[in-house]
Protein backbone atom coordinates (compact mmCIF):
# COMPACT_ATOMS: atom_id res chain seq x y z
CA UNK A 1 0.00 0.00 0.00
CA UNK A 2 1.61 3.43 -0.77
CA UNK A 3 2.47 5.23 1.76
CA UNK A 4 -0.04 8.81 2.17
CA UNK A 5 1.72 11.55 3.95
CA UNK A 6 -0.17 15.08 5.10
CA UNK A 7 1.48 16.93 2.59
CA UNK A 8 -0.62 15.24 0.41
CA UNK A 9 -3.77 15.01 1.86
CA UNK A 10 -3.65 19.10 2.06
CA UNK A 11 -2.32 19.25 -1.67
CA UNK A 12 -5.77 17.85 -2.26
CA UNK A 13 -7.78 20.04 -1.17
CA UNK A 14 -5.91 23.23 -1.48
CA UNK A 15 -7.60 25.92 -3.07
CA UNK A 16 -4.77 27.62 -5.45
CA UNK A 17 -2.65 25.84 -8.16
CA UNK A 18 0.74 26.86 -8.82
CA UNK A 19 2.92 28.07 -11.54
CA UNK A 20 4.67 25.54 -10.77
CA UNK A 21 2.03 23.21 -10.75
CA UNK A 22 0.63 23.91 -14.14
CA UNK A 23 3.67 24.10 -15.86
CA UNK A 24 4.20 19.94 -14.81
CA UNK A 25 0.75 19.55 -15.65
CA UNK A 26 1.04 20.95 -18.69
CA UNK A 27 4.25 19.07 -20.34
CA UNK A 28 2.53 15.83 -18.59
CA UNK A 29 0.16 15.97 -20.96
CA UNK A 30 2.05 17.10 -24.16
CA UNK A 31 5.48 15.31 -23.95
CA UNK A 32 4.93 11.68 -25.99
CA UNK A 33 6.20 9.31 -23.49
CA UNK A 34 5.46 6.36 -24.93
CA UNK A 35 7.63 6.99 -27.61
CA UNK A 36 10.42 8.51 -24.64
CA UNK A 37 10.19 4.74 -23.11
CA UNK A 38 10.51 3.32 -26.39
CA UNK A 39 14.30 5.03 -26.82
CA UNK A 40 15.47 3.93 -23.68
CA UNK A 41 13.59 0.76 -22.65
CA UNK A 42 16.55 -1.59 -24.31
CA UNK A 43 18.72 -0.27 -22.12
CA UNK A 44 17.08 -0.05 -19.08
CA UNK A 45 17.62 -3.27 -16.26
CA UNK A 46 14.37 -5.72 -16.00
CA UNK A 47 15.59 -6.50 -12.38
CA UNK A 48 16.62 -9.91 -11.11
CA UNK A 49 15.80 -11.92 -7.58
CA UNK A 50 16.91 -8.38 -5.58
CA UNK A 51 14.84 -5.48 -5.25
CA UNK A 52 12.69 -4.42 -8.51
CA UNK A 53 14.37 -1.32 -9.74
CA UNK A 54 12.61 1.68 -10.11
CA UNK A 55 10.07 2.11 -13.09
CA UNK A 56 11.48 3.34 -16.21
CA UNK A 57 9.17 6.41 -16.54
CA UNK A 58 9.59 7.71 -13.52
CA UNK A 59 12.88 7.58 -13.47
CA UNK A 60 12.84 9.51 -16.71
CA UNK A 61 10.35 11.97 -15.24
CA UNK A 62 12.85 12.69 -12.43
CA UNK A 63 15.73 13.54 -15.00
CA UNK A 64 13.49 16.00 -16.63
CA UNK A 65 12.88 17.40 -13.28
CA UNK A 66 16.25 17.90 -13.22
CA UNK A 67 16.23 19.65 -16.15
CA UNK A 68 13.76 22.22 -15.26
CA UNK A 69 14.88 23.22 -11.97
CA UNK A 70 18.54 22.97 -12.39
CA UNK A 71 18.49 20.53 -9.49
CA UNK A 72 21.57 17.92 -8.53
CA UNK A 73 21.18 14.19 -8.27
CA UNK A 74 21.27 14.87 -4.04
CA UNK A 75 18.87 17.78 -4.13
CA UNK A 76 16.74 15.75 -6.62
CA UNK A 77 16.36 13.41 -3.89
CA UNK A 78 15.32 16.16 -1.41
CA UNK A 79 12.86 17.90 -3.60
CA UNK A 80 11.26 14.51 -4.20
CA UNK A 81 10.28 14.39 -0.44
CA UNK A 82 10.10 17.82 0.11
CA UNK A 83 7.88 19.28 -2.83
CA UNK A 84 4.50 17.22 -3.66
CA UNK A 85 3.56 18.37 -6.79
CA UNK A 86 7.20 17.37 -8.11
CA UNK A 87 6.40 13.88 -6.38
CA UNK A 88 3.28 13.58 -8.24
CA UNK A 89 4.82 14.20 -11.71
CA UNK A 90 6.75 11.49 -11.27
CA UNK A 91 4.22 9.64 -10.38
CA UNK A 92 5.73 8.21 -6.77
CA UNK A 93 4.47 7.56 -3.61
CA UNK A 94 6.35 8.72 -0.46
CA UNK A 95 8.03 5.04 -0.08
CA UNK A 96 9.12 4.98 -3.45
CA UNK A 97 11.45 7.97 -3.90
CA UNK A 98 14.58 6.89 -5.25
CA UNK A 99 18.54 7.83 -3.62
CA UNK A 100 19.87 10.47 -4.95
CA UNK A 101 22.53 6.92 -6.14
CA UNK A 102 19.95 5.78 -8.19
CA UNK A 103 19.71 8.90 -9.82
CA UNK A 104 23.11 9.57 -10.83
CA UNK A 105 23.10 5.89 -12.02
CA UNK A 106 20.21 6.64 -14.48
CA UNK A 107 21.90 9.91 -15.74
CA UNK A 108 24.89 7.91 -15.97
CA UNK A 109 23.08 5.64 -18.44
CA UNK A 110 21.33 8.32 -20.22
CA UNK A 111 25.11 9.49 -21.06
CA UNK A 112 26.95 6.18 -21.35
CA UNK A 113 23.92 5.03 -24.39
CA UNK A 114 23.91 8.67 -25.83
CA UNK A 115 20.12 8.44 -25.46
CA UNK A 116 19.73 12.18 -25.02
CA UNK A 117 20.32 12.60 -28.93
CA UNK A 118 18.23 10.12 -29.31
CA UNK A 119 15.28 11.38 -27.69
CA UNK A 120 16.13 14.84 -29.50
CA UNK A 121 15.98 13.11 -32.97
CA UNK A 122 12.76 11.38 -31.82
CA UNK A 123 11.54 14.94 -30.75
CA UNK A 124 12.15 15.76 -33.98
CA UNK A 125 10.98 13.64 -35.76
CA UNK A 126 7.48 14.35 -33.39
CA UNK A 127 7.17 17.79 -34.14
CA UNK A 128 7.85 17.19 -37.87
CA UNK A 129 5.68 14.31 -38.34
CA UNK A 130 3.05 16.86 -36.48
CA UNK A 131 4.23 20.09 -39.07
CA UNK A 132 5.64 21.65 -35.74
CA UNK A 133 9.42 22.00 -37.26
CA UNK A 134 9.58 23.44 -40.76
CA UNK A 135 12.50 22.30 -43.43
CA UNK A 136 12.49 25.53 -45.76
CA UNK A 137 14.69 27.36 -43.90
CA UNK A 138 17.72 27.27 -41.69
CA UNK A 139 18.63 29.83 -38.69
CA UNK A 140 22.30 29.02 -37.61
CA UNK A 141 23.88 30.25 -34.10
CA UNK A 142 25.94 29.14 -31.23
CA UNK A 143 25.81 30.52 -27.62
CA UNK A 144 28.77 30.02 -25.21
CA UNK A 145 27.87 28.26 -21.38
CA UNK A 146 30.33 29.15 -18.91
CA UNK A 147 32.97 26.73 -17.12
CA UNK A 148 34.36 27.29 -13.89
CA UNK A 149 37.86 29.01 -14.85
CA UNK A 150 39.45 28.70 -10.77
CA UNK A 151 42.57 26.07 -10.52
CA UNK A 152 41.08 25.66 -6.81
CA UNK A 153 39.98 21.95 -6.83
CA UNK A 154 41.77 18.75 -6.31
CA UNK A 155 43.58 18.53 -10.12
CA UNK A 156 44.84 22.26 -9.29
CA UNK A 157 43.40 22.62 -13.05
CA UNK A 158 40.58 23.61 -15.07
CA UNK A 159 38.65 21.35 -17.37
CA UNK A 160 41.39 20.01 -20.42
CA UNK A 161 38.23 20.08 -22.53
CA UNK A 162 36.85 23.58 -22.24
CA UNK A 163 38.72 26.34 -23.59
CA UNK A 164 39.05 30.18 -24.16
CA UNK A 165 36.93 32.49 -26.69
CA UNK A 166 37.11 36.48 -26.43
CA UNK A 167 33.90 37.68 -27.79
CA UNK A 168 34.24 41.68 -27.98
CA UNK A 169 36.05 42.65 -25.16
CA UNK A 170 35.66 40.25 -22.91
CA UNK A 171 37.05 36.45 -22.59
CA UNK A 172 34.56 33.27 -21.71
CA UNK A 173 36.19 30.14 -20.43
CA UNK A 174 33.53 27.30 -21.39
CA UNK A 175 31.61 25.30 -24.49
CA UNK A 176 29.38 26.31 -27.13
CA UNK A 177 26.07 25.22 -28.32
CA UNK A 178 25.86 25.44 -31.91
CA UNK A 179 22.21 24.88 -33.33
CA UNK A 180 20.00 24.73 -36.48
CA UNK A 181 16.96 25.69 -36.09
CA UNK A 182 13.81 26.16 -38.26
CA UNK A 183 12.33 29.46 -39.32
CA UNK A 184 10.51 29.61 -35.83
CA UNK A 185 13.29 28.58 -33.85
CA UNK A 186 12.68 24.80 -33.13
CA UNK A 187 15.68 23.01 -33.37
CA UNK A 188 16.83 20.29 -35.67
CA UNK A 189 20.60 19.97 -35.21
CA UNK A 190 22.93 20.25 -32.80
CA UNK A 191 26.78 20.34 -31.91
CA UNK A 192 28.72 20.86 -28.61
CA UNK A 193 31.97 21.61 -28.59
CA UNK A 194 34.77 24.16 -26.83
CA UNK A 195 34.23 27.65 -26.81
CA UNK A 196 37.58 28.18 -29.03
CA UNK A 197 35.74 26.61 -32.31
CA UNK A 198 34.75 29.45 -34.20
CA UNK A 199 30.91 29.21 -35.01
CA UNK A 200 31.33 29.08 -38.83
CA UNK A 201 33.54 25.28 -38.39
CA UNK A 202 30.52 23.68 -37.37
CA UNK A 203 27.40 25.55 -39.89
CA UNK A 204 27.86 22.34 -41.92
CA UNK A 205 26.91 20.07 -39.41
CA UNK A 206 23.67 22.13 -38.71
CA UNK A 207 22.46 22.24 -42.37
CA UNK A 208 19.72 19.58 -43.32
CA UNK A 209 20.93 19.72 -46.68
CA UNK A 210 16.96 20.71 -48.21
CA UNK A 211 16.83 24.49 -47.08
CA UNK A 212 15.49 26.93 -49.06
CA UNK A 213 17.16 29.63 -47.29
CA UNK A 214 19.74 30.46 -44.54
CA UNK A 215 19.92 32.93 -41.69
CA UNK A 216 22.80 33.66 -39.54
CA UNK A 217 25.07 36.40 -38.07
CA UNK A 218 28.16 37.76 -39.24
CA UNK A 219 30.44 34.67 -37.77
CA UNK A 220 29.13 32.66 -40.41
CA UNK A 221 29.42 35.33 -43.69
CA UNK A 222 31.98 33.53 -45.90
CA UNK A 223 31.59 34.54 -49.46
CA UNK A 224 32.74 30.80 -50.90
CA UNK A 225 30.25 28.87 -48.96
CA UNK A 226 27.32 31.95 -49.98
CA UNK A 227 28.44 31.21 -53.91
CA UNK A 228 27.75 27.62 -53.39
CA UNK A 229 24.51 28.05 -52.13
CA UNK A 230 23.91 30.35 -54.48
CA UNK A 231 24.68 28.19 -56.98
CA UNK A 232 22.45 25.57 -55.52
CA UNK A 233 19.69 27.40 -55.35
CA UNK A 234 19.61 28.49 -51.66
CA UNK A 235 18.52 31.73 -50.53
CA UNK A 236 21.44 33.37 -48.63
CA UNK A 237 20.41 35.91 -45.91
CA UNK A 238 23.72 35.97 -43.69
CA UNK A 239 24.16 39.19 -41.89
CA UNK A 240 26.68 41.10 -43.77
CA UNK A 241 29.67 42.26 -41.90
CA UNK A 242 32.03 45.34 -42.54
CA UNK A 243 35.53 45.48 -42.90
CA UNK A 244 38.80 48.17 -42.43
CA UNK A 245 38.50 48.67 -45.92
CA UNK A 246 34.74 48.57 -46.19
CA UNK A 247 32.09 50.36 -44.02
CA UNK A 248 28.56 48.79 -44.24
CA UNK A 249 26.02 50.63 -47.33
CA UNK A 250 22.37 51.45 -46.41
CA UNK A 251 21.58 48.21 -48.29
CA UNK A 252 23.59 46.18 -46.48
CA UNK A 253 22.18 47.27 -43.04
CA UNK A 254 18.82 46.88 -44.36
CA UNK A 255 19.23 43.54 -45.91
CA UNK A 256 20.54 42.86 -41.82
CA UNK A 257 17.55 44.45 -40.11
CA UNK A 258 15.30 42.26 -42.51
CA UNK A 259 17.17 38.91 -41.80
CA UNK A 260 17.56 39.28 -38.30
CA UNK A 261 13.72 39.64 -38.19
CA UNK A 262 13.92 35.95 -38.54
CA UNK A 263 17.56 35.31 -37.60
CA UNK A 264 16.39 36.44 -33.75
CA UNK A 265 14.02 33.14 -33.72
CA UNK A 266 16.66 30.99 -32.79
CA UNK A 267 17.24 33.52 -29.66
CA UNK A 268 14.04 31.98 -28.05
CA UNK A 269 15.64 28.25 -28.18
CA UNK A 270 18.57 29.77 -25.93
CA UNK A 271 16.18 31.87 -23.61
CA UNK A 272 14.15 29.07 -22.69
CA UNK A 273 17.28 26.82 -22.10
CA UNK A 274 19.47 29.83 -20.19
CA UNK A 275 16.70 31.89 -18.59
CA UNK A 276 13.93 30.13 -17.90
CA UNK A 277 16.11 26.86 -16.75
CA UNK A 278 18.90 28.85 -15.47
CA UNK A 279 21.48 26.73 -17.45
CA UNK A 280 24.26 29.39 -17.51
CA UNK A 281 27.20 27.06 -16.64
CA UNK A 282 28.23 23.65 -17.29
CA UNK A 283 27.30 21.33 -14.45
CA UNK A 284 30.06 18.51 -15.34
CA UNK A 285 33.49 18.22 -16.37
CA UNK A 286 34.21 16.87 -20.18
CA UNK A 287 32.36 17.66 -22.89
CA UNK A 288 30.35 14.50 -23.51
CA UNK A 289 28.45 14.52 -20.16
CA UNK A 290 27.71 18.33 -20.89
CA UNK A 291 26.85 17.50 -24.43
CA UNK A 292 24.31 14.67 -22.97
CA UNK A 293 22.70 17.40 -20.71
CA UNK A 294 22.43 19.74 -23.40
CA UNK A 295 20.34 17.01 -26.13
CA UNK A 296 18.04 16.69 -23.37
CA UNK A 297 17.53 20.35 -22.63
CA UNK A 298 16.67 21.11 -26.42
CA UNK A 299 14.39 18.46 -26.82
CA UNK A 300 12.92 19.65 -23.83
CA UNK A 301 13.07 23.28 -25.18
CA UNK A 302 11.93 22.24 -28.48
CA UNK A 303 8.72 20.64 -26.80
CA UNK A 304 8.19 23.69 -24.60
CA UNK A 305 7.99 26.17 -27.45
CA UNK A 306 5.74 24.05 -29.52
CA UNK A 307 3.23 23.37 -26.27
CA UNK A 308 0.35 25.28 -27.45
CA UNK A 309 -0.51 23.43 -30.74
CA UNK A 310 0.92 20.77 -29.30
CA UNK A 311 -1.92 21.07 -26.70
CA UNK A 312 -4.69 21.58 -29.21
CA UNK A 313 -7.08 18.56 -29.26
Amino acid sequence: MKQVGFSDIEYEIKKKKTRKEKFLEEMDQILPWKEFVGVIKRHYPNGGNGRPPVGLEPMLRIYFLQQWYGLSDPAMEDSLYDITNMRRFAGLSLDEVPDETTILRFRHRLERYKLTEKLFRKVEQYLSERNLIVSEGTIVDATIVSAPSSTKNQGQQRDPEMKSTRKGNQWYFGMKIHVGSDTRGRAHSVAVTDASVHDSQVMDELLHGKEEAVYGDKAYADSHRRQEMEDAGVCWRVNRKASSKRKLSCADRSFNRKSNRTRAKVEHLFGVVKHLWGYRKVRYRGLEKNAAQVFGLLALANIYLARRELAVP
